[in-house]
C-alpha cells in the first residue's frame, strides 16, 4: 500500500490519545480502561494510524508494547499537539465566555516563586468583582480536586502520568528541593550521611504518598519509619520539631524554617523538581483562570 501525503491526512485527538496512553500503559487493554474505552477501539485506532503512515508504531510483545523508533518520536509530537489544541481551546474560551464569579486555585506548597503575589496583585487589578479562592493540597489531592470540579486551576509536581480529562502545561520555573532536619539531629553528625543511613531514621512524608505506601516518584527515597502530614508546610513544623527528616521545597525553608532547620548534605541532593498547571477538559477555564494561567506560564 503506497504511503498517504502527511500533508493529506488528520488525526482526532482520540487516536492521538490512544498513542501516547498505550505507550505509557504498556498495553491497548490498559490504555482502554485508563481511557474508558473497548480495548477493541484503541487497538483499531492505532492499527489505522500504522497504515497511514506504511510503519510500524509499536511492536507487539507476548507481555507489553514497545514504541519503535517511528513511535517514540510520534509519542512526542502527539503530546505537543494535544499540548496546543488545549491552549486553542482556552484562548477560544477565553474570547467567547463570560467572566467567571469565582476562581478556585489549588496550590501546592512546592509553588513558592517570587512572582506569585505579584500575579494575584495583577489578578486583582484586572478582576476586581472576582471572587478568588486558594486551597492547599499534594499530589493526587490537587488531581482530586480538579477532577471534582473543587477548583478550575492546580499547580503541582509535576506527575508521569495524567488521567485522560486532566489537561497539563509545564511552568518554566522548577522547584529546588533538599533533605532537612532540626539542627542538632543525629543524623548531622554523620558528615554526609548516605542514603542508607537516611532510611535508618524516621521520614516525614506527605501523607498522599503514605496513604498509597508508594516511593516518591521524583526523588525515589524512603523509609519503612514515617510519620506523614496533608502539605509540605506541616512536614516543615514537623522537622523543626526534631521528629524526623524531610524532603522539603528549600523556598519553603528560607520562608519559614530557615533559622530551625539545617540542610543534609548528601549524594544527588538537592534535587529539582518541575511544575505542572492542570485543569479538567470537562471544565475549560474561564478568562481569569486563563489569563492567570498565562501569567503564570512566562516567568
Amino acid at each position: 500500500m503506497a504511503a498517504i501525503g502527511l500533508t493529506d491526512m488528520y488525526y482526532s485527538n482520540e487516536t492521538l490519545e490512544a498513542l501516547i496512553h498505550s505507550a505509557s500503559c504498556g498495553s491497548f487493554s490498559a490504555a482502554a480502561r485508563h481511557l474508558g474505552k473497548s480495548q477493541s477501539t484503541i487497538s483499531e485506532l492505532i492499527s489505522r494510524l500504522e497504515i497511514d503512515l506504511n510503519t510500524e508504531v509499536f511492536v507487539r510483545g507476548t507481555r507489553s508494547l514497545t514504541p519503535t523508533p517511528a513511535g517514540v518520536a510520534l509519542i512526542r509530537y502527539a503530546k505537543e499537539a494535544l499540548h496546543a489544541a488545549d491552549r486553542f481551546r482556552l484562548q477560544a474560551n477565553s474570547m467567547t465566555s463570560g467572566k467567571e464569579f469565582k476562581l478556585t486555585l489549588v496550590l501546592s506548597d512546592l509553588y513558592q516563586h517570587q512572582q506569585y503575589a505579584t500575579r494575584l496583585s495583577e489578578l486583582d487589578a484586572r478582576y476586581p468583582d472576582l471572587q478568588f479562592e486558594c486551597l492547599i493540597a499534594e499530589r493526587r489531592d490537587v488531581l482530586n480536586h480538579i477532577l471534582q470540579g473543587r477548583g478550575q486551576l492546580g499547580l503541582l509536581a509535576a506527575q508521569p502520568d495524567y488521567p485522560a480529562e486532566v489537561a497539563n502545561c509545564r511552568l518554566n520555573h522548577p522547584s529546588e528541593f533538599g533533605i532537612f532536619v532540626r539542627h542538632g539531629h543525629e543524623l548531622l553528625e554523620r558528615g554526609s550521611p548516605t542514603h542508607q543511613d537516611l532510611i535508618g531514621h524516621r521520614m516525614l512524608r506527605l501523607s498522599s504518598v503514605a496513604r498509597w505506601d508508594d516511593e516518591d516518584e521524583n526523588f525515589a527515597i524512603s523509609s519503612l519509619k514515617f510519620w506523614s502530614a496533608p502539605d509540605y508546610l506541616t512536614l516543615l513544623e514537623m522537622a523543626a520539631l526534631g521528629f524526623g527528616w524531610a524532603i522539603l521545597p528549600k523556598a519553603l525553608v528560607v520562608a519559614y524554617g530557615s533559622s530551625r532547620l539545617q540542610e543534609i548534605v548528601t549524594p544527588g541532593w538537592p534535587k529539582t523538581v518541575p511544575v505542572d498547571a492542570v485543569w479538567s477538559r470537562k471544565h475549560p477555564l474561564g478568562p481569569a483562570a486563563s489569563w492567570l494561567l498565562d501569567r503564570l506560564m512566562i516567568d
